[in-house]
């Protein structure tokens, strides 16, 4: 029976074990020229694969090599990774690959890669001690051993949420390589691992947001207006950080945000926000305008006070000197705070959340929500307004039960 007829220039393309495969004369890195070849089951899949091939040939040289999952993992941070991305986003995944991938999968061929492996080595990494795998209680003051360095292991495991972190990282760089035709099939994708429990996260009601913002005041806190910020118009923590009086039009009243402070490896960094949707301007009620007008003449005292040694940074909210705030040390002030005011301790994203249940408590639509909250996804939203407040939750349930009643 005769087969399918060849397109021009379709030679190379032949069967092959349980497939096909076809190679291309490339130029190597080193300037040398030799066949490079690919793969599939099908002719269709490897004649694609071969046009690729055709393509990058022309573009420059081509490596026929096929590197360990550690070397490429070394590329996709500092080529893909590092200059594409939030720094943040760089620590992370560096932090991920330089302490449980690459120990665990580096030294294997990345197209030897499979999902069996990923499996065995990830269930592994959710069992065992990372204090005693990363020497973290041997780097420790001899007096302050507790765990591998006296003989005993205090068993800190990674959470479901790291091991699935980690795992996300891992796919992200082999979708990479699936990308650059390095391999077939990404096998971390049909790795299963643990359920993901996310914290619920706690919330304050308005009586409790307003004895917090009353104490604050009443202190005259430097941080009374970002506390306010975070509060009715749901900044993150960074966001009210990285304002600048720029930012802030107080005759119009508005507020524009679009940039954030972070601390990454020991820099403090001022750029932008999380996501593009997080950019916007808002209008400031009145309780926000009043705050920032009366932080505009702490500024000005402090500035004074502090003569040849304040730094001038344009930023809203600084220490007595003008220099930034430390994102930690805002956490702590937060937390000093709910102590003097006596409500129920929460973090600054808590608060965050507090602005969200409050707008569904006072029924607020849930798209007007999303657009104070500038939240990328309405899914988040919505998560959100759907573990209203118990207030609302008993209301909800007696007016139930009085429905039922009659």
């Amino acid at each position: 029976m005769p087969g399918r007829a060849r397109a021009n220039g379709e030679g190379s393309i032949f069967p092959y074990r349980n497939g096909f495969a076809a190679y291309v004369w490339v130029t190597k890195p080193d300037g040398r020229r030799t066949r490079k070849y690919v793969y599939g089951k099908t002719r269709e899949a490897v004649h694609d694969k071969w046009i690729k091939l055709h393509q990058q040939a022309k573009q420059g040289p081509v490596a026929t090599s096929v590197p360990t999952v550690g070397s490429f993992l070394t590329y996709w941070l500092a080529e893909i990774i590092q200059p594409n991305r939030a720094p943040l986003t760089y620590a992370t995944y560096e932090t991920f690959v330089r302490r449980y991938i690459a120990p665990g999968l580096g030294a294997k061929r990345l197209d030897r890669l499979q999902s069996r492996d990923v499996q065995t080595w990830i269930n592994q990494v959710a069992r065992t001690c990372q204090c005693c795998a990363q020497g973290k209680d041997a780097a420790r003051p001899k007096l302050k051993w507790r765990c591998c360095a006296v003989g005993r292991c205090c068993q800190a495991v990674p959470s479901t949420r790291t091991v699935s972190d980690i795992r996300a990282a891992l796919r992200a760089a082999l979708a990479h390589a699936q990308a650059e035709d390095l391999i077939a099939k990404n096998p971390a994708v049909p790795v299963t691992l643990a359920t993901v429990r996310r914290r619920r996260g706690k919330s304050w009601s308005s009586d409790e947001a307003r004895k917090f913002l009353e104490s604050a005041r009443a202190d005259e806190d430097p941080l009374y207006a970002a506390y306010a910020l975070v509060l009715v118009t749901g900044l993150r923590k960074g966001e009210a950080l990285g304002l600048t009086w720029s930012d802030v039009d107080l005759d119009a009243g508005e507020l524009t945000v679009g940039r954030q402070l972070q601390r990454v490896r020991g820099q403090l960094l001022h750029r932008d926000t999380k996501t593009q949707a997080s950019d916007a301007t808002l209008p400031l009620p009145d309780i926000c305008l009043t705050a920032l007008k009366l932080r505009q003449e702490q500024r000005d005292e402090a500035r004074a006070a502090a003569g040849k040694a304040w730094h001038e940074n344009g930023l809203l909210f600084t220490t007595r000197y003008g220099t930034p705030i430390e994102p930690r040390n805002f956490q702590r002030s937060w937390q000093t705070r709910c102590e003097r005011a006596k409500v129920t301790p929460i973090t600054v994203h808590d608060a965050r959340r507090t602005c969200a249940t409050l707008l569904a408590d006072l029924d607020v639509h849930p798209r007007v929500a999303m657009q104070v909250l500038r939240h990328a996804r309405f899914a988040v939203t919505m998560e959100i307004y759907t573990q209203v407040s118990t207030k609302a939750t008993r209301d909800a349930l007696r007016r139930l039960g009085d429905s039922l009643g009659h």
